[in-house]
């Protein structure tokens, strides 16, 4: 197997686990430690991953998106955890505006025992998934549509989404941290993501504990700009606590 065959396994396999270790890799590839250590200096001279005892961890600081294949399986059981906890803060009669992404898909399957709702998303995946609830009136706007991801942004999504007022605004989140606060990777669906804050009363940001401690590529706001996180129960309670000693609502998080 050619090295830089070597090198897409490994990172796969990160997108997925978030750790390689060195005795996987060599039974995986049939090659020597040597070998192994060779390819994980490379990967982490090239800023896409960080060396560790015994193995890799995925670079946390990485300004690169994991394909939407990837995110969707990643952590599966946690984000239909937080989509049950996020439905529960949705009240009967709310207007919603909610963000693309695959954690915001899993608010959107647990909304469906909800009535009379508004929802206002750039997301075609959760359109399609509500659309059907015969109380729910959902609303898609204009603009460019990016493969995969079947989100909608530009211009003419930036202009719709200025015309509404909601309840409540659910977003997804890149990387959370305090300092920085929320973070993504997609510019032009950042700047739509910004106008869904600023036109909600109240907003709630879905975030699995891998999302905390990263910086992605574009700031979406800042941590005071949120109302609430939910999350789910591998996040350590001490982290937890940093973002509750700023006055945010966290719920679902660790013992």
């Amino acid at each position: 197997m050619l090295a830089q065959e070597r090198y897409r396994i490994i990172l796969e396999m990160l997108e997925v686990s978030q750790i390689v270790k060195v005795p996987e890799l060599c039974e995986r590839f049939n090659v020597s430690i040597e070998t192994v250590r060779r390819d994980l200096e490379f990967l982490e001279q090239e800023g896409k991953l960080k060396r560790v005892y015994g193995g890799a961890v995925l670079n946390r600081q990485s300004s690169a998106e994991p394909s939407y294949n990837t995110r969707s399986t990643r952590n599966a059981a946690e984000k239909a955890m937080i989509g049950k906890k996020t439905a529960e803060l949705i009240s009967d009669g709310e207007t919603l505006m909610i963000d693309l992404g695959t954690t915001t898909l899993e608010v959107a399957r647990y909304l469906k025992d909800k009535k009379n709702l508004t929802i206002i998303t750039n997301c075609m995946t959760i359109a399609q998934e509500l659309v059907d609830v015969s109380t729910f009136r959902v609303i898609l706007p204009g603009g460019i549509l990016r493969p995969n991801e079947l989100a909608l942004s530009g211009f003419i999504s930036e202009q719709f989404m200025r015309e509404f007022n909601v309840d409540k605004t659910i977003i997804g989140v890149g990387g959370i941290t305090k300092d920085n606060g929320i973070s993504d990777y997609h510019l032009e669906e950042t700047r739509v993501r910004k106008i869904m804050i600023e036109k909600g009363k109240q907003i709630i940001a879905v975030a699995d504990h891998s999302k905390f401690g990263i910086k992605a590529l574009v700031n979406v706001c800042s941590i005071d700009e949120i109302d609430t996180i939910v999350t789910n129960d591998k996040l350590k309670s001490n982290i937890a606590q940093e973002y509750i000693e700023q006055g945010i609502k966290v719920i679902g998080y660790g013992k």
